[in-house]
């Protein structure tokens, strides 16, 4: 099954409480096991790689519990549950979600508070990750970060395809510079795109001498048009003649099938780069991009708060 959302895990996790307090890692281990939770499901991250998805939406729902007054922290990643915690089992309630959670007035007034808060520029994001109430906090605003990624990506990928030759080899150039390849030498990358060149665009040095290369072939294709195994073992020589040993294929297409298989049997001699895998670069690196806000995710240190 899939992992539970954190609404679904509310009542779970308030019925871990019965018996008094509890641990936070206890209460995960727990309700991994109620769920029947496989491995591969329970070792699932977050996009941050900090913290199991799973883990995460526990947390969550005891911290919605906490705010409606049905649970409270004890010592530092403890707690317990609260008198109104068990008038609310005592009930036989067979699910505890947002809606449920509305009618205590502590928790409309976290809601309240929540509501007050700065959305920012972008009002269709906030929408969006308000009415999936099955993601927690930190999965709408990594996912609306995606969205928002996505966008970006594409439209830097359109420009590019819409850029002269000569500007998309030194774009290329550039993003591998700004990737550490060739170190900190503003002499180490240059692009070569000139006739002659021997069916490379570009070349990075590896050291100050330049004694370790790796070549570039950089092939600016509308989004259709894909590169097949010929334009590989074409690169290929290319590097033979030169006697270099590394090489990377950009384009802002993508790879046939027997064009990966082609790099694959060269020994991995020659990376290949696709347009959505540029795009992605290019925004990790700031290649034609720039940080426009940036946004601080708080968390309490509990190391301040220990006895």
């Amino acid at each position: 099954m899939p992992v539970p959302d954190y609404q679904t895990l509310m009542l779970p996790v308030l019925k871990c409480t019965e018996a008094g307090e509890v641990k936070n890692i206890e209460v995960v281990d727990k309700l991994a096991a109620e769920f029947n939770l496989t491995d591969e499901e329970l070792a699932e991250v977050l996009p941050s790689g900090k913290q199991t998805r799973f883990s995460n939406r526990v947390n969550w729902a005891k911290s919605y519990l906490k705010q409606a007054g049905l649970v409270k922290a004890t010592k530092w990643a403890h707690f317990v549950i609260t008198e109104r915690g068990k008038e609310v089992l005592s009930s036989d309630v067979d699910r505890i979600d947002v809606p449920f959670l509305e009618q205590f007035p502590e928790f409309l007034e976290f809601r309240a508070r929540k509501a007050e808060e700065p959305k920012g520029g972008n009002e269709t994001v906030a929408e969006g990750s308000r009415s999936d109430q099955s993601d927690t906090p930190d999965e709408a605003l990594r996912e609306a970060h995606e969205r928002i990624n996505a966008a970006l990506a594409s439209d830097l990928l359109f420009r590019v395809r819409e850029a002269s030759p000569a500007f998309f080899e030194q774009l290329i150039v550039d993003l591998l510079i700004a990737m550490r390849y060739g170190g900190t030498s503003e002499d180490a990358g240059r692009a070569l795109g000139q006739s002659g060149d021997n069916g490379v665009d570009g070349v990075i040095d590896q050291d100050p001498l330049g004694v370790d290369q790796i070549y570039v072939q950089a092939k600016r294709y509308a989004a259709d048009n894909s590169i097949g195994a010929g334009a590989i073992r074409d690169f290929f020589g290319a590097l033979n003649l030169k006697r270099a040993q590394k090489g990377i294929f950009v384009t802002t297409s993508y790879f046939s099938a027997s064009a990966k298989e082609t790099a694959s049997n060269l020994g991995m001699r020659i990376v290949l780069i696709d347009g959505e895998r540029l795009s992605r670069l290019m925004i990790q690196y700031n290649i034609g991009c720039r940080d426009q806000d940036v946004l601080h995710l708080k968390k309490i240190s509990e190391d301040f708060f220990g006895e």
